[in-house]
């Protein structure tokens, strides 16, 4: 394994066998909205990117979708130190009710919604060309590749645009050096993203119909949406017509971490469509813009939640979590935002010895009538996660082992990310015959970044040889090891 790489068990890559341990999904621990819409102008804000750190002016930069009053809409950028504290620079390039006094950036001034919009964008530092330090996809349907040196100003490309609907997602892949799309097109049972790669920005690989939802999805989406239904503690979607019930993927964002790619699918479960001559329309509280939209296409209700994917090799993908929320919609009384609405993160920001997911919530899907809920209002929420902290392997009272895959002993020390306040961890290497070469004392408490302390000598004098690692561990959760300076 490389040195300094993380080995998660999300699957059983270098895994030889586990005895006693079973795996936990964990999920981010959410701390609310950060990013807001400033009545009265702004409606909702959703981002289909996440913050980009900008190394040489020390802010986090990100694009957000912003509705407007009147139903105008526009490409929002917003500016942080911290992550938590957001501010909206002027910039003076899209005039809106007669002002320049704004923070919408556009492509393209002369363009109008949906043309003139950021979908999503990314940092690249390894572009020789500073003027193509940030790259991105304008309009919400075709994606047409762009590029700008600090996030503000853009630049179109003159290459093809990627066919697309109204989602997709991108991030870049720094350790490869490639840019990883998701593109929303029809597929089995509904809604489904397409993969595409890049290595540059303007060719682009066959796109590849990727994730899209299957007949488990459909059994399991039916009793997800029972069991909204029987639970007063959550935001009841507008219609409850079983005949019509479906799941399928709303957005998914893909990204890599450590050894692996994640995906993060936001599997919407339809819980009612209706179509434009359904004579709940004529409720006179509907507002009449609203009545005019349901009757042209009808209507949909229903609420996301966002699942966990992995894959090694961006082809063979593995469900994670038994299919259960590793983001779900928040009850209500709880002041959140996310009731019905979870948009996934396109990834994670990692922050020390945590990973920061920045995601949309809604507070409603479809049509709302009575309920004291704007069906448009949306905000940026944030979600913490322990790094590595996808999947544990535990241990419970009884003792349990993990023993990996021979492989090449890299060097350096082991570390082991684990949460042992209960119990304890050790770890021994074996040579592929089962003897022990080294063994480490036992380690206790919560093990972010835990190096081994071993018993007699050290392991510098085995690396080059091919060796297998044991873990035993008890009453404890353990996320991840590596080997570092």
């Amino acid at each position: 394994m490389p040195l300094g790489q993380r080995q998660l068990f999300l699957d059983d890559c270098g895994v030889a066998s586990i005895d006693g341990l079973t795996r936990t999904m964990h999920p981010p621990v959410k701390r609310g909205a950060v990013i807001r819409p400033t009545p009265p102008e702004e409606t909702s804000v959703q981002t289909r990117s996440a913050p980009a750190w900008d190394p040489e002016q020390k802010v986090y930069k990100l694009w957000l979708l912003v509705s407007r009053t009147g139903g105008s809409s526009g490409t929002g950028y917003v500016e942080s130190t911290d992550g938590l504290h957001w501010t909206k620079p002027v910039l003076r390039q899209k005039e809106i009710d007669g002002s320049l006094e704004n923070n919408i950036v556009t492509p393209d001034p002369a363009r109008e919604w949906p043309a003139n919009a950021i979908e999503n964008a990314v940092y690249d530092p390894h572009d020789p060309d500073p003027s193509r330090r940030y790259k991105g996809f304008a309009h919400c349907y075709d994606r047409e590749p762009m590029v700008s040196p600090d996030g503000i100003h853009w630049t179109l490309l003159n290459v093809p645009a990627l066919k697309s609907s109204d989602e997709s997602n991108l991030s870049y892949d720094a350790q490869t050096h490639t840019f990883l799309a998701t593109l929303k097109t029809g597929g089995p049972h509904g809604r489904s993203h397409v993969l595409t790669t890049s290595k540059d920005f303007e060719d682009w690989t066959e796109p590849v119909l990727t994730f899209h939802a299957d007949d488990l999805d459909q059994e399991l989406g039916r009793e997800n949406i029972k069991a909204r239904f029987a639970n007063p503690a959550m935001q009841q979607p507008s219609h409850n017509i079983p005949e019509t019930y479906n799941v399928d993927i709303y957005n998914v964002g893909v990204f890599r971490y450590e050894g692996l790619y994640i995906a993060l699918p936001s599997m919407f479960h339809q819980t009612g469509k209706v179509g434009k001559d359904w004579p709940g329309f004529d409720d006179p509280r509907i507002p009449e813009e609203m009545r005019k939209a349901y009757r042209e296409s009808g209507d949909w209700s229903g609420f996301h939640d966002v699942q966990l994917m992995c894959s090694r090799d961006l082809k063979t993908w593995q469900r994670l979590g038994n299919r259960k929320p590793f983001i779900g919609s928040s009850p209500l009384g709880a002041g959140a935002y996310d009731l019905a609405c979870v948009l996934p993160p396109s990834f994670p920001i990692v922050r020390g010895d945590e990973l920061w997911f920045y995601y949309t919530g809604g507070m409603n899907y479809g049509l709302v009538v009575d309920r004291g809920v704007n069906a448009s209002v949306f905000a940026i929420c944030l979600a913490v996660l322990r790094r590595d902290g996808f999947i544990s392997l535990d241990a419970g009272d009884t003792e349990g082992t993990l023993l990996t895959q021979p492989f090449t002993m890299p060097g350096g020390e082991l570390y082991m990310n684990a949460d042992a306040f209960t119990g304890a961890i050790r770890a021994e290497v074996l040579d592929e015959a089962g003897t022990v070469l080294a063994a480490s004392i036992p380690m206790q408490g919560d093990l972010l970044n835990g190096q081994a302390k071993w018993e007699n000598a050290g392991i510098a004098e085995l690396k080059g040889q091919t060796v297998r690692l044991r873990f035993t561990l008890k009453n404890t959760a353990f996320y991840s090891y590596w080997f570092g300076e």
